[in-house]
């Protein structure tokens, strides 16, 4: 899966949290990206078994789709506090710069931070 469709999908996550029922039109709008496209990334998403479409528009994960998301939105959690606490860098920036890691480094990596974070007490 390419970083757009997992960014999508974290997007569809954290807002299922925050209000429940989630919409294209939400994503468009957490993501400032056109209505279209944001069709467009749904009608893939759904083609390849992570989501599925109510009749009234309603997006829901589906177990695949969940547990991307879930993975992708973990890794974003954790390396954005790994940069903030450890590096000690701005929280904006942290949050801005586990956005761009947390889709290309590898398992190993990512695996050895977190057991590093939790040695320090710093797992979120």
């Amino acid at each position: 899966m390419y970083e757009s469709g997992e960014n999508y999908l974290e997007t569809i996550l954290i807002l299922k949290e925050k209000q429940g029922l989630v919409r294209s039109i939400d994503i468009a709008r957490a993501l400032n990206f056109s209505k279209p496209s944001v069709s467009r990334a749904m009608g893939i998403l759904r083609e390849n078994g992570y989501i599925v479409m109510e009749p009234g528009g309603e997006i829901e994960l589906t177990e695949k789709g969940q547990k991307k998301a879930d993975g992708i939105y973990e890794r974003h959690k954790l390396l954005t506090e790994f940069l903030h606490r450890v590096s000690g860098v701005d929280p904006r920036v942290a949050e801005e710069d586990a956005c761009k890691m947390e889709h290309i480094i590898s398992d190993a990596t990512f695996q050895g931070i977190k057991e590093f974070m939790k040695q320090m007490g710093e797992e979120p």
